[in-house]
């Protein structure tokens, strides 16, 4: 990406063994993230393009000598973050604030270093039927992002969870709170296509208002109280505000929408006057992606289903339109 709206296809050297714990991953799938539209629709321009692309499985091609627990032909799940998986922190369950770690760059490719190789990519069955990897891409980003929402928030069965955001997160979000059992789950977005598949996956209510009238439209679905639980999968101001405005007191707030800003209210009138708990951060996807692979590969869950449309390699700044301008909700992307 060289700028706001300039994503170009180039031939760039290949990836190399760095490092003795790399593993160079040959890209089966990738895809377009919902964060990847921030630089997007902002970045300045420059000389030099930034490497793309956070989420991919793959084959594994080449492993360093200090890499044991994946081989050669194995086929991964890669992380957007990556991690030794060893040290206390990461043994806390919060990979992404792995000290040794951190964030892929350069999924969009044909090819990808992968650092922290043991600590980071998952093996799946070798034989898994084709038609699931897009299910188990989810779980490199996605999926688990809006799964590490509702699991922040302790949702729980008899909770009232409202989800902020129907992109691709937002209705992982709905998917995962209905999987931990939630009572209701109220999903704030107004593209019908994407609140459709919100409902399959477990809304109860949907509220298509935003700001102070949709504010008023959870509060009158709820007798008034709001939710136990709110999910933010936006990460702008105005989704915020929402969040605090719906929150019951007493509840949770956890957000996965990465924040486009620097402050946010927490005063009187947003947290404090309601003893309003705010948590969430990037998903440590590495500490739930070993529980989900058997739920995509036995049907329990189709989180694949955000995929609605698909592009080649070479196509891949099409594919960026595509979600830019909200006419595909995720794009995946095959080299």
């Amino acid at each position: 990406m060289y700028g706001a709206g300039d994503v170009r296809v180039e031939e760039v050297a290949e990836p190399t063994i760095q490092a003795p714990t790399d593993a160079i991953v040959r890209v089966t799938v990738a895809c377009v993230c919902g964060s990847d539209l921030h630089p997007y629709r902002s970045k300045k321009a420059g000389e030099r393009g930034t490497p793309m692309g956070h989420e991919a499985v793959g084959v594994i091609e080449q492993v360093g000598a200090d890499v044991h627990d994946v081989a050669v032909g194995d086929l991964v799940v890669v992380p957007f973050g990556y991690s030794d998986n060893t040290c206390a922190i990461c043994r806390d369950g919060f990979q992404t604030a792995c000290p040794h770690g951190g964030f892929i760059a350069g999924a969009q490719a044909e090819l990808l270093r992968v650092p922290q190789a043991d600590g980071t990519v998952v093996t799946v069955p070798a034989d898994v039927d084709p038609a699931l990897l897009p299910s188990l891409l989810t779980l490199s980003d996605v999926y688990l992002t809006g799964y590490h929402a509702a699991f922040m928030a302790k949702v729980a069965p008899g909770k009232v969870v409202t989800v902020i955001g129907d992109g691709a997160v937002g209705l992982s979000a709905v998917l995962a709170a209905r999987q931990m059992g939630a009572e209701r789950i109220i999903l704030m977005g107004r593209h019908t296509v994407r609140t459709d598949l919100g409902r399959r996956w477990g809304a109860t209510d949907v509220v298509a208002e935003r700001g102070e009238e949709g504010v008023a439209k959870v509060l009158e679905l709820t007798g008034g109280e709001g939710s136990h639980v709110v999910l933010e999968a936006v990460g702008h101001m105005p989704a915020y505000e929402q969040a605090y405005g719906v929150v019951r007191a007493g509840g949770v707030i956890s957000r996965v929408g990465v924040p486009q800003y620097e402050q946010a209210p927490v005063g009187f009138g947003s947290l404090f006057g309601k003893n309003v708990t705010l948590n969430g951060g990037p998903a440590p996807v590495r500490a739930y992606i070993e529980d989900a692979i058997p739920l995509v590969l036995d049907g329990t869950i189709d989180p694949g289903a955000v995929f609605d449309a698909e592009v080649s390699l070479d196509d891949t700044a099409e594919g960026y339109r595509l979600m830019d301008s909200r006419e595909a909700l995720k794009v995946l992307v095959r080299p």
